[in-house]
């Protein structure tokens, strides 16, 4: 008993001790948990602020019986062929050339193949020679440039195109929009202006983002079928219901003011259709003229569309308007963390700037992915409440995962692309689990260090 209380005695000593040197240096048993870090605004890791990416979206219900309906009554001859062949077609479209472009090219084979003409020496039939000189270059300028023709919808075409790019082109524009409803949550548009409106699927994505706050759409589109078909679809292809989406218009022809303006405008995948970089360019001019807050320009995910997106970037960024009627200067919202010149375009082999989005098409049970390039500009400056977001790098590819670290491919704020691999242990807990929570277009918590060891300008191929 006595050797008992001996070992107890010494045992509860001991442990006084212990606690008294825990006390003293501060330490403890177990270590208390770490408050949230302020950039999280209470969200966990998976919705840190700069996710933006969405679920596998779905066509609006209504939507979806609307254009089975119309589908099913035209009966439209070997349907999923002509669809399948118009997406092909859609999306290896090019832009026309210019014609100070081909003329300076063919000029140039004149010019060699008459030189050629008259080095075989002999006597000359000028006449025979011109003719044969002006098929051949004829025929050379047919190989080398890209031969554009304009899309003219009918009905039977609209349909088509209704099948094939509605679901798609909806993901992607809801996709976008998402990009401004997140990060500026106090953004309530009443009205909206669509460039190139097709079948009005940009009026749908925007109700579906603001439904209680916009009163107003305007759709504009050249194509009276397409037109047609895109009231038919907001009456649910009966022409004695009311309109699912209350006060749209459509109309051919822009608003003619110049003081009216929208609080969100938008062009989805039209700036391709319009033949020249002068006409483009005007056509973006006058879209931003309309903005009150955001425009939004969607294209394919292609170099194609990537490059007329990056034209359309640098003219609001730079084009000195004579017709100054609203003097908020312009500014890249998204997808870009910078407003320097787009880093890809700097590649020896050009790697488009898009992204993905998961959606359901309207026929068949499986999701595909839209890939599309999209560019907000804003009039508007950075919140106060998302200041410390416009530093954030956007990922511009998927996220890999591993063992403890995560390879990040991002377009950072310095104007380069960059390959950052994010460790618990150099970015800090949280940090990496927001990267390992991210995807493919959203940002980052990272704050660009050029002296970062496990970062590294990205080469071509990871582009």
């Amino acid at each position: 008993m006595a050797t008992r209380s001996y070992v107890t005695c010494l045992i509860n000593q001991r442990a006084n001790v212990v606690r008294r040197i825990a006390t003293s240096t501060n330490l403890s048993a177990a270590p208390k948990p770490q408050s949230q870090p302020d950039f999280l605004r209470g969200e966990p890791h998976k919705k840190h602020p700069g996710v933006t990416h969405l679920k596998t979206l779905r066509l609006p219900l209504e939507l979806q019986i609307a254009a089975r309906s119309i589908i099913d009554r035209a009966q439209v001859p070997h349907l999923p062929d002509r669809a399948h062949k118009l997406t092909n077609y859609l999306w290896s479209r090019k832009r026309a050339a210019e014609d100070s472009t081909v003329r300076k090219k063919a000029v140039g084979l004149e010019k060699e193949l008459w030189k050629k003409a008259v080095e075989k020496g002999g006597d000359l039939d000028e006449q025979a020679v011109s003719d044969r000189i002006h098929r051949t270059v004829l025929s050379e300028l047919r190989r080398a440039f890209y031969h554009w023709t304009p899309l003219k919808y009918d009905e039977e075409l609209g349909v088509v195109y209704m099948a094939s790019q509605m679901a798609g082109g909806y993901a992607a524009v809801r996709r976008a929009l998402n990009e401004i409803k997140k990060r500026d949550p106090s953004f309530s548009p009443q009205s909206l202006l669509d460039f190139g409106s097709g079948l009005g699927t940009v009026a749908w994505a925007s109700h579906a983002c603001w439904p209680d706050t916009l009163k107003e759409f305007v759709c504009v589109d050249s194509s009276r079928p397409m037109n047609i078909l895109a009231e038919r679809l907001l009456k649910g292809d009966n022409d004695n219901a009311e309109d699912h989406i209350k006060h749209v218009y459509f109309r051919q022809f822009l608003p003619v003011s110049p003081k009216v303006q929208f609080d969100l405008v938008s062009s989805a995948f039209t700036l391709s259709e319009i033949p020249n970089k002068k006409d483009r360019e005007e056509a973006v001019v006058t879209l931003w003229r309309k903005t009150g807050t955001y425009l939004l320009l969607v294209e394919n995910g292609t170099k194609e569309g990537h490059q007329i997106l990056m034209e359309a970037r640098d003219t609001l960024l730079h084009h000195k308007d004579k017709t100054i009627l609203d003097p908020r200067p312009a500014s890249v919202f998204a997808p870009c963390p910078h407003e320097a010149t787009c880093p890809k375009l700097a590649l020896q082999f050009v790697v488009p700037c898009n992204f993905h989005q998961l959606y359901m098409p309207l026929s068949g049970p499986n999701s595909q992915t839209e890939k599309f390039s999209y560019l907000i500009i804003t009039r508007e400056q950075q919140k106060s409440e998302a200041e410390e977001l416009v530093d954030w790098p956007r990922l511009i590819g998927p996220v890999q995962a591993r063992t403890r670290h995560v390879h990040c491919r991002l377009c950072c704020p310095n104007g380069r692309l960059e390959h950052v691999v994010v460790t618990p242990n150099k970015h800090g807990r949280d940090v990496y689990r927001c990267a390992r929570s991210s995807e493919w277009g959203d940002r980052i918590p990272l704050v660009h260090d050029d002296d970062e060891e496990s970062t590294h300008q990205i080469d071509v191929s990871n582009g």
